[in-house]
């Protein structure tokens, strides 16, 4: 957890959940990397998004574009999952966001033509850190996180190619895929 002399002089910009995953093809290759926000509050509005690279191409879909495109900008492009990743301006879409998510069963994600299913829970276990850094700076993070063995995404029906890698170990397993909850983020 954060030690109270290093959270307290920040203040809370989102709370909620970001589910991610990586797909690789045999060769260790990313084919498919994508973001899924569950936003309860933030300084930029609540709501639902997915942030998806395929392809060389980046897409961002939400109900509230604004707030997709500032969770774009601000968080997915500093993550380390991206970096290396030709990674463009991304296509901005007005779209509904589904999304049910339990750290028993998985995730299961609609965002425009993109569906995203995520299952086989290997542990769930509190991450925090007070430098997680951000295209701004420095931030606080602490959430749960649950790595999972399987995870899907599709494209108009059409299966993106790729499989998660897991590793780890068997009392502390990780996962190029992954659900969350109570996130916080401090700047």
């Amino acid at each position: 957890m954060p030690t109270k002399s290093s959270a307290s002089h920040r203040r809370i910009i989102l709370a909620g959940a970001n589910p991610g995953l990586r797909l690789f093809d045999e060769r260790g290759k990313v084919t498919a990397y994508a973001s899924i926000w569950m936003v309860d509050w933030s300084v930029r509005g609540a709501g639902t998004a997915v942030v998806l690279w395929f392809d060389g191409i980046v897409r961002v879909v939400s109900e509230d574009v604004d707030l997709a495109a500032w969770l774009e900008r601000y968080f997915v492009r500093s993550f380390l999952e991206v970096q290396g990743l030709p990674w463009h301006e991304p296509a901005v879409e007005r779209d509904l966001v589904q999304v049910s998510m339990n750290l028993a069963n998985g995730l299961s994600a609609k965002a425009a033509d993109i569906q995203i299913e995520m299952s086989g829970v290997l542990d769930r276990r509190l991450f925090a850190t007070d430098n997680f850094q951000l295209a701004d700076g420095n931030h606080s993070l602490s959430l749960v996180i649950a790595p999972v063995r399987s995870a899907t995404v599709s494209i108009g029906g059409a299966s993106v190619p790729g499989f998660v890698q897991v590793d780890g170990s068997p009392d502390r397993p990780g996962s190029s895929a992954f659900l969350t909850t109570a996130e916080v983020w401090q700047r």
